[in-house]
């Protein structure tokens, strides 16, 4: 039956009762930072006190009509520039306050920006103390006079409380007290540091009126913080400085350039499914002072970096809990009831989340950019859950909250689950560089208002009768009172003892028996001695009278000497008060001064840390700068070889270029030769046939056919006429003609032209596409490039370079010729005409008449030539 029961889910009651409670939303507030100077752009405008606007700065246009886009938030209260501390703590903390006194647990954290103001609202300044410094003033203000004594309360180190009786801890007080190792915690009753002491002043103290007087308390505290999603002790003693790294005997650090961090705590689930980290240390004190110095011992132990938006930039969540712990005082009203059952504990997290940040403004890098990136990860699980609370409650969806993504949510969510109130104040920066990230924030902080929190219930009420405590304190002040009446009358029969020994002194009165009225003996006796009883008497009065008239004497003279000593006295005392004030400005200079020193040598550790640190970046820098320098040297070095090597392969195509040029114009030179010459036969051939024939006699006319034959063998220059000597000119020779070895590119996209002549070059290597073992066996290449021409017709153009070695060991290309080939229809009229003579014409048109020809010198080829 035990193990059926332990099968059970433990949530499904707690989901049952969560219909049927009230919910609360959660209370999220706004605070806006004043502005750095005055001259610096706002974009938040405080519109009433719920609600905010904000608007684009200039420069940034919110949408693409190129207006500027306005939107407002509201929440539940906005704080403006001009907030005070008190007056934030009166609408945010009081009630949280309250609920703790009440056995009812609260969360409230500030959320925000970098740089927005959340530690400042969460710790405060010295005179401007914070939520944090006054939520421990009020409860310790209320709690006071009913607080226990150390030690009667002790953590079970399962996020429970055990109750000791007086004897054991009166002994655990004693053995505390003779360790000196236990100096370090601070003590109540010590002076309280100047620094800590005016956080808050005595007109700002406020304290809880409805305090359950029949019931003692105890206070704990214990500060974590979350580190790239890992939980750390700030309280905890570490055998090592955490800040410098852990070194081997040797002389070498343990890890390459990296810190050694402090043992990181886990989380667990207590037997009331409620999250606590395990192994934490829990501190008990008795005053604010106390507990706000084991703050700040905390604090100093805290990770914070400079960084480009904020001087003193968080790099971890921290967490302060409050843990009041209160149980009942038994019938008599005189000792704690010893049953744990009674024990309640509630606790206020006081949560101070580190600032998200954009890494191209804060140009982070190394470990400040690992830091940005777990602080902005853990900050986007919160609003993940969030937004799935949300939908859940809306929606009715049962979505599951991924509350184990991230360290912080995963501590929390059992707030979250009906635990207890829940309150987020969002800082925000109202300068225009922080536009942004605002809106986001914003955003995050009006979704947040839509989820709902189960209301927690009331703690049960104890069965004893109310009153207890007030019933015995009378009972002790009235046992005093009649102690004090009966030791009155004690001392009083002092007086009578010694007035009956006076009158003992007197004669004494003889036994005397009278039975007869005219008895002459015993008369005359009894009236002797009742006579000199009389005259004792007398003698005694005087005597009396004389010592009371010395004593008035006496005491005038006393009260003479009284009024001088009482004027010498005023004359001391008024001496005297001109010495308290003087030791009063004294003592105030010397506060003054030690709140300074301490200021001081806080900023001091925060310098020897920021120093720490820029040395740390400046050897980091002075590294990455010889990397560089040496890869510097490394290019420039690079850069002459290459230079060297590039004004030798100028030189090299300077020459051969001139080379090749000198070998054009020689050839050139050759061609007009034999142009020339060609045009010189041709005049003496027609010189010969003007002379040889008659003026009656014409040459015929030869036919079309005789034409076209003729213009088929037509050439770059024309032949000489048959009657006239053979003359071969010399034409230029194609490039493909050469006893060089040519690659072919000719692409698989080609299509083969139905012609009779086809361009052919010999010791050709044919390849689709080119490679490099083609290009290493030949020293010329030409790609055959086909396109439609102006007339439709395909046109064909061959593309000519020459291959060379490079340095590197490969083959490179550089073209120096292009030649087209076209083929014309001899039917298609001609687009260009060309002015002469009358036998131009004709001859035009014999010449398309011809059929295409696709000789490398015919006419008809357009050779283009492209610069080197």
């Amino acid at each position: 039956m035990q193990r059926s029961g332990k099968g059970k889910t433990p949530r499904r009651p707690g989901q049952r009762k969560q219909c049927n409670i009230e919910k609360d939303p959660v209370g999220v507030y706004c605070r806006i930072r004043p502005l750095g100077t005055e001259d610096e752009e706002c974009c938040i405008e405080m519109i009433s006190s719920s609600t905010i606007q904000l608007h684009a700065p200039d420069g940034l246009k919110a949408n693409r009509n190129g207006e500027y886009k306005e939107t407002q938030y509201s929440f539940k209260k906005v704080f403006g520039v001009n907030t005070t501390q008190i007056e934030l703590f009166e609408d945010v903390g009081k009630l949280l306050i309250e609920d703790l006194i009440q056995c009812k647990n609260g969360l409230l954290f500030t959320y925000g920006v970098t740089g927005s103001g959340k530690t400042y609202t969460m710790t405060g300044s010295p005179g401007e103390g914070g939520l944090l410094p006054r939520s421990l003033d009020m409860l310790f203000n209320s709690i006071g006079p009913f607080q226990t004594k150390r030690f009667v309360f002790k953590p079970d180190d399962k996020n429970g409380m055990e109750i000791q009786s007086q004897v054991d801890a009166l002994l655990e007080r004693q053995k505390r007290d003779s360790q000196q190792s236990v100096s370090k915690i601070p003590s109540s009753r010590q002076k309280a540091d100047p620094e800590i002491a005016d956080m808050i002043s005595s007109d700002d103290a406020c304290k809880v009126e409805n305090v359950d007087e029949d019931s003692c308390y105890s206070v704990f505290v214990s500060y974590i913080e979350i580190y790239n999603n890992y939980i750390y002790d700030l309280l905890e003693d570490a055998p090592f400085d955490p800040i410098r790294p852990k070194w081997l005997s040797g002389g070498t650090p343990v890890r390459n350039n990296e810190f050694i961090p402090p043992q990181s705590k886990i989380l667990r689930e207590d037997q009331n499914h409620n999250m606590y980290v395990a192994g934490c240390t829990e501190i008990e004190v008795k005053s604010t002072e106390e507990a706000f110095e084991v703050f700040w011992k905390g604090q100093k132990k805290r990770r914070i970096a400079n960084t480009q938006l904020n001087r003193e930039s968080s790099r971890s969540h921290s967490v302060f809990t409050l843990k009041l712990v209160q149980a009942p005082l038994d019938a008599d009203g005189d000792h704690i009831l010893q049953d744990k059952n009674q024990v309640n504990v509630s606790q206020l997290c006081l949560v101070d989340l580190a600032g998200s940040e954009r890494t191209n403004r804060t140009r982070a890098e190394g470990s400040r950019l690992r830091e940005a990136g777990n602080i902005n990860q853990s900050l986007m699980t919160l609003r993940t859950c969030m937004e799935v609370l949300r939908e859940n409650q809306m929606c009715g969806t049962n979505k599951m909250v991924p509350y184990r993504d991230s360290k912080v949510t995963h501590l929390f969510k059992n707030y979250f689950d009906g635990e207890g109130k829940v309150r987020m104040v969002v800082c925000v920066n109202p300068k225009a560089d922080d536009y942004e990230e605002t809106i986001q924030v914003m955003r995050f902080a009006e979704m947040t208002q839509e989820v709902e929190v189960p209301r927690p219930v009331d703690r049960p009420i104890c069965g004893v009768a109310a009153g207890r405590r007030h019933r015995n304190q009378a009972f002790r002040d009235e046992l005093s009172r009649q102690l004090e009446e009966r030791g009155g009358p004690f001392n009083a029969v002092r007086d009578p003892a010694q007035l009956n020994h006076l009158i003992e002194s007197l004669p004494a009165i003889p036994p005397c028996e009278l039975v007869d009225p005219a008895d002459d003996q015993m008369l005359p006796r009894l009236i002797e001695v009742l006579q000199r009883r009389h005259h004792t008497r007398q003698m005694i009065i005087e005597e009396f009278n004389k010592t009371a008239n010395t004593v008035n004497s006496m005491l005038q003279q006393f009260d003479s000497q009284l009024s001088s000593k009482g004027n010498f006295l005023h004359d001391q005392q008024s001496k005297l008060s001109e010495k308290d004030k003087v030791i009063v400005s004294q003592k105030t200079e010397i506060e003054r001064l030690e709140k300074k020193s301490k200021t001081l040598e806080y900023k001091i550790d925060i310098l020897q840390k920021t120093t720490d640190m820029y040395e740390q970046d400046k050897r980091t820098l002075q590294h990455e700068l010889e990397t560089r320098d040496h890869r510097l040297h490394r290019e420039l070095s690079d850069r002459r070889r290459i230079e060297q090597h590039m004004q030798g392969m100028v030189t090299d195509t300077r020459l051969k270029w001139e080379k090749e040029c000198e070998r054009r114009v020689n050839a050139k030179q050759l061609e007009m030769q034999n142009k020339l010459w060609v045009k010189d036969e041709k005049l003496k051939q027609l010189k010969a046939i003007v002379t040889e024939s008659s003026p009656a006699q014409r040459p015929e006319r030869p036919t079309r056919e005789r034409d076209g034959n003729i213009a088929q063998k037509r050439s770059a220059s024309p032949s000489p006429l048959p009657t006239a000597p053979a003359v071969h000119p010399i034409h230029r020779r194609s490039h493909s003609a050469g006893g060089e070895k040519w690659v072919d590119h000719k692409p698989s996209s080609n299509l083969d032209v139905d012609t009779v002549m086809q361009p052919i070059i010999p010791n050709a290597i044919k390849v689709s596409t080119p490679n490099e073992k083609a290009l290493s066996k030949c020293h010329k290449y030409v790609l055959r490039h086909q396109e439609l021409a102006s007339d439709g017709e395909i046109e064909t153009k061959l593309i000519k370079g020459n291959v060379f070695k490079t340095r590197g060991g490969g083959q490179a290309v550089q073209f120096t010729d292009i030649e087209t080939l076209r083929q014309e229809c001899p039917t298609a009229p001609s687009r260009k005409r060309r002015s002469g003579s009358a036998e131009r014409p004709a001859q035009l048109e014999e010449t398309e008449n011809t059929a295409p020809v696709t000789s490398t010198g015919s006419s008809y080829f357009y050779q283009k030539r492209r610069k080197p």
